[in-house]
């Protein structure tokens, strides 16, 4: 798919205007024109974080997806946010990336939401990362959150795979697979529980129409 909206997006953004998108995750390290607009999105430093969220968090789907959030203006400034004086340091050249693959709750059985104690974690790690006060608040989290710098993105080629600047731990990966296995194995056993109604009846409808088999 071509990603040219994305830059048109992005561009009619204000001085300090923030946006965001929720693209598959297959758009973190795609090739082709993604790959150059990824590229130009990253050289002009106007991604500012990076968020994998859990599978099946969306009835539209059950894949994980991500959240781009893009930034005119990263530099330090003062600003009002939630009625308090918020002093942002200069984050010029720095992406925060945040695997929440392994967070939130159980929702209606088969789906995963955001709790309100879940949201807090994540938007408090945010704003921590964006404070003047950063180097007190915040912290590179294993399996969970990274700051990382324009170059060494561009080292790896310009891709945005979280993998690729998270540091995880051995558990953790085992878990993160026996984990989306068990996911699989619901879901082929629904499929397989489908498929053999429809089998039957097909069957009761022929039968019904004289031709059995």
């Amino acid at each position: 798919a071509n990603y040219a909206w994305i830059l048109n997006m992005v561009s009619k953004l204000s001085q300090n205007g923030v946006g965001c998108l929720l693209l598959a995750n297959g758009s973190l390290n795609a090739g082709g024109t993604e790959y150059e607009i990824r590229k130009q999105l990253i050289e002009n430093d106007l991604i500012e974080a990076i968020l994998v969220l859990p599978m099946n968090m969306f009835y539209s789907t059950d894949i994980s997806v991500t959240i781009y959030i893009f930034n005119k203006n990263k530099k330090f400034r003062k600003d009002i946010k939630n009625g308090k004086e918020f002093i942002y340091r200069d984050r010029t050249n720095e992406v925060l990336f945040m695997d929440l693959r392994q967070q939130g709750h159980p929702y209606e059985k088969k789906y995963i939401e955001f709790t309100p104690d879940d949201r807090k974690k994540i938007v408090q790690v945010y704003h921590n990362w964006q404070s003047i006060d950063y180097k007190e608040k915040y912290k590179n989290q294993k399996n969970f959150c990274q700051s990382s710098t324009k170059d060494e993105i561009a080292k790896n080629d310009y891709s945005l795979v979280v993998s690729d600047y998270i540091e995880f731990d051995k558990e953790s990966i085992n878990f993160n697979y026996d984990e989306e296995m068990k996911k699989v194995q619901e879901k082929l056993k629904e499929l397989f529980n489908e498929e053999s109604k429809y089998k039957s009846d097909i069957k009761e409808i022929l039968g019904d129409l004289g031709y059995e088999i």
